[in-house]
C-alpha cells in the first residue's frame, strides 16, 4: 500500500496532529493485531481504514480501495510520551475527502478497540 500512494498525488496535503489516544490506540491495534489492519467503518458504509506502521489510509472499499484521505509522516516529539499529540501530514486524494477528515479519526479508534475486544486483547496500554 505505501508504495501505491507514492504514486498517487494528493490534491491537498497539511500539518496535523493527532490526538495521543487516538494514535496510541492505533499504534496498540498495529502491535496486537498485525499489519496492514483493514479496519471496517461502520459509521461510513463503503469506508475503511487501512493501517501500517508509516501511513494510515482511509479507501472507498466499493471503488477497488480509492484512496481519500491519509495520514503520513508521524514525529511522536517526546520519545516513551503516550500524552503529547503526535505530529503528521494530512493528505486529501479526492475532492470530498474534508466531509469525513473531522469523524474519520475517532472511527478508526473505535474500530480497532473493537476488533482487540472482539479478540480477547486488552485496548489499554498497561
Amino acid at each position: 500500500m505505501t508504495r501505491r500512494l507514492r504514486e498517487l498525488e494528493p490534491l491537498r496535503s497539511l500539518p496535523r496532529e493527532l490526538e495521543p489516544d487516538v494514535y496510541n490506540t492505533v499504534r496498540l491495534g498495529l502491535l496486537r493485531l498485525g499489519e496492514p489492519l483493514r479496519l471496517e467503518l461502520p459509521e461510513f458504509r463503503v469506508i475503511d481504514c487501512i493501517a501500517e506502521e508509516t501511513v494510515w489510509l482511509c479507501v472507498d472499499a466499493s471503488a477497488e480501495d480509492q484512496p481519500l484521505l491519509g495520514w503520513t509522516d508521524f514525529r511522536r516529539r517526546e520519545h516513551g510520551r503516550l500524552d503529547v499529540p503526535v505530529s503528521c501530514r494530512l493528505h486529501f486524494y479526492h475532492y470530498c475527502a474534508g466531509l469525513i477528515m473531522g469523524t474519520a479519526l475517532p472511527a478508526v479508534a473505535q474500530a480497532v478497540r473493537q476488533r482487540l475486544g472482539a479478540q480477547g486483547l486488552s485496548s489499554s496500554t498497561d
